[in-house]
């Protein structure tokens, strides 16, 4: 890495020049600097707004899932059969599929390996269970915070492998060159926001490979239960014409509101009562009564949140567990009540022969719970007993769930679309490979888990190619300036205009964002009105247009925040054009998503009208395609339809793969040797 300067505009400039920049300071982000190293190469840094800052050292859940290759007991497993029932979730590609598969055991081990710890028993096998969508037993977890423990020990070796880390640097644009079938990033602008700075300062990087490992989305939800130290920064990608897949797809979820947390696994199956109230806290009622039948199967329902914890609109009908969320949501959203978890009381239902009792319960719900030696009077009784851990997570952040009720609510958890990548992890921008979240390669459903080997597997390749193919020295920098200046003279002139000015308030920032939340936690989250997409997909864009002309700051300190917005913004516009888009071509409910329609049928027959919907089939356009989704040098919108690439072949001859792997041809771009 050798840093130097650079004047532009008058101003001199930090320039940094090394083989690969890391974004982000994630598990996926720090497993790519570590895998890098790893592979000999030392000319790599990372830049994050704030290390440690994202979903993965700040998120969790009552026993935060890994989901791997099954590695123990009798029952028969391969990585083309997971590659099989990742693929069969729907609208993902085959290959990815398979990559995912075969890097699983890698990956996995490798976390070990540094200290991670996953349970095994004496033997050594590292055992697993089953989660949603899975039908091995290929689930493992470290606890609920087995991200935190994925960061910390691939931070440690960060640290000791005295990799450099650009902290408090924000990245607010990225450079390229060549025109849009050969564009490749070639750099990167940065404010450096330091603590103890007076103001923040421009650095530009002059890099040969950006890994982009910002995360999901977050920032564009006014409901969510990602940490609030995590954004994204999907806008970076998109400003260059980095293509968006799968933007639709997303994972919504029952989770607390004063501390942002999953409440799933034993926080359901331990059977809390569901209360809601007026804004005030007054007008207590058990609101769920009025929409399930009986006891047995509300309890029961609840139970299954545990199993069936993200929103799902196949598991609505019938009573199922998925009734819960669209009831929550209707209690918050649409009556403007507020809705909470009550440990201390079994749920009370409206006729007194019609109490709690474990004989209600559904034969699955009571074994499991006398199995854990939790057939116990209460909820918090039974949640001490099965997991201390998931009351300890909540007294650590000032909430007794002991003594006091959980404030909840249906939230945005997890985008399973995101960035393009091919089976290498790279763009379609050269030498940009987006890593974790970010890169969207699950496609509709995915099993619990596998988000967290998704981001292993994805730095551990996009290290091979990068060490294997990209590996040069980044240019001098008269040949980078001849490239980046224009750019970075364009991000230094966008800065000066959101500076000063009548209207320039420190606020601005703040309320910008509030309203594209609001707008994307209306029309882009788990409820779906087609009826109203086209007015929020204008309204979206409009605002994108006034942000860039008008938002005025009231000095440079507030600047960072500004290009945030900015990036948000252009961030929720497109994912709300991609469903428009989708529903557009007749797409229906799936997911983790409800499209209302009135030609469909109604979830129950106790609730409102409004609420009748019809499912997604195979056959639908839709469920045979992907939506990939840009913008061009214009910023004008390109969407396009593509074939899902199914699973390769299996079998491959042992001398062939060993002739490709002596001569170097496995590094390879699709039509294409070499770099």
């Amino acid at each position: 890495m050798k840093e130097g300067r650079i004047t532009i505009a008058g101003m001199k400039i930090p320039l940094v020049s090394l083989n690969t920049l890391i974004i982000g300071s994630g598990a996926a982000a720090l497993n790519a600097a570590v895998r890098l190293h790893e592979r000999g190469q030392r000319d790599i840094a990372l830049a994050t707004e704030e290390f440690g800052g994202g979903t993965s050292n700040n998120a969790g859940s009552d026993k935060q899932t890994y989901y791997k290759l099954s590695l123990a007991g009798d029952r028969p497993d391969s990585p083309l059969e997971m590659a099989r029932d990742l693929f069969k979730g729907g609208c993902m590609h085959g290959d990815i599929a398979l990559c995912e598969a075969q890097g699983s055991a890698e990956a996995f081990f490798h976390l070990v390996g540094l200290g991670v710890p996953f349970p095994h028993d004496r033997f050594g096998a590292y055992v697993g269970y089953k989660t949603d969508h899975d039908p091995q037993q290929r689930a493992t977890s470290a606890g609920p915070l087995t991200s935190r423990l994925m960061f910390e020990r691939l931070a440690d070796v960060v640290k000791t492998k005295d990799i450099h880390v650009f902290d408090g640097h924000q990245v607010i644009a990225l450079l390229t060159e060549g025109g849009e079938k050969e564009k490749k990033v070639i750099g990167a602008v940065a404010l450096d926001k330091r603590k103890g700075r007076r103001r923040p300062a421009f650095v530009v990087f002059n890099a040969v490979n950006i890994v982009l490992g910002t995360g999901g989305p977050a920032g564009i939800y006014q409901t969510s239960v990602y940490p609030e130290s995590q954004t994204g920064a999907h806008g970076l990608a998109f400003e260059i014409g980095a293509i968006g897949h799968n933007l639709t797809e997303s994972q919504y979820g029952l989770a607390s509101l004063k501390f942002r947390w999953n409440l799933s696994g034993t926080y359901q199956q331990v059977i809390p009562r569901y209360l809601s109230t007026d804004r005030a806290g007054r007008d207590e009622r058990e609101f769920l009564n009025d929409y399930f039948p009986d006891m047995g199967t509300l309890a029961t329902a609840i139970f299954l949140k545990g199993y069936q914890w993200p929103f799902d609109p196949r598991k609505v009908a019938g009573h199922g567990s998925s009734l819960i969320d669209l009831l929550v949501h209707q209690e918050t959203v649409i009556k403007g009540r507020r809705v909470f978890l009550d440990y201390r009381r079994n749920p009370a239902g409206a006729d007194p022969l019609q109490r709690f009792s474990f004989d209600r319960l559904s034969p699955e719900a009571f074994a499991y719970l006398e199995n854990s030696g939790a057939l116990l009077p209460t909820p918090i009784e039974r949640l001490i007993k099965m997991n201390p851990p998931a009351i300890a997570v909540f007294k650590d952040h000032g909430i007794d769930l002991e003594r006091e009720n959980l404030e909840i609510a249906v939230c945005a958890q997890h985008n399973n679309g995101g960035l393009k990548s091919g089976i290498w992890w790279e763009s379609n921008i050269k030498h940009l490979f987006p890593v974790g979240e970010v890169n969207g390669t699950h496609g509709v459903r995915r099993p619990g888990g596998s988000a967290l080997n998704a981001g292993q597997v994805g730095a551990l390749r996009a290290a091979a190619f990068i060490a294997g193919r990209c590996a040069g020295k980044p240019p001098k920098a008269g040949v980078f300036l001849a490239a980046a200046e224009p750019r970075i003279r364009l991000t230094m002139e966008t800065a000066r205009k959101m500076l000063g000015g009548k209207t320039a308030t420190a606020a601005a920032p703040a309320k910008a964002a509030d309203e594209f939340r609001r707008r994307m936690s209306a029309h882009g989250a788990q409820i779906r009105d087609p009826r109203a997409m086209d007015a929020a997909v204008s309204e979206a864009w409009s605002q994108w247009a006034k942000v860039k002309r008008n938002l005025k700051v009231p000095g440079p300190e507030f600047l960072p925040q500004a290009f945030k917005i900015l990036d948000l913004c252009l961030t929720h516009a497109l994912y709300l054009e991609a469903i428009r888009e989708y529903i557009d071509k007749g797409g229906r409910s799936r997911g983790s998503y409800l499209v209302l329609d009135p030609n469909g049928e109604k979830p129950s027959p106790r609730i409102d009208d409004r609420w009748t919907f019809s499912l997604a089939g195979p056959r639908d356009f839709v469920s045979r395609k992907i939506l990939e989704i840009s913008l061009d040098e214009r910023m004008n919108v390109r969407k396009e339809w593509v074939d899902i690439r199914p699973i390769p072949p299996a079998g491959a001859w042992f001398e062939t793969v060993w002739n490709d792997f002596r001569n170097d041809r496995i590094l390879e771009r699709p039509g294409e040797d070499h770099d």
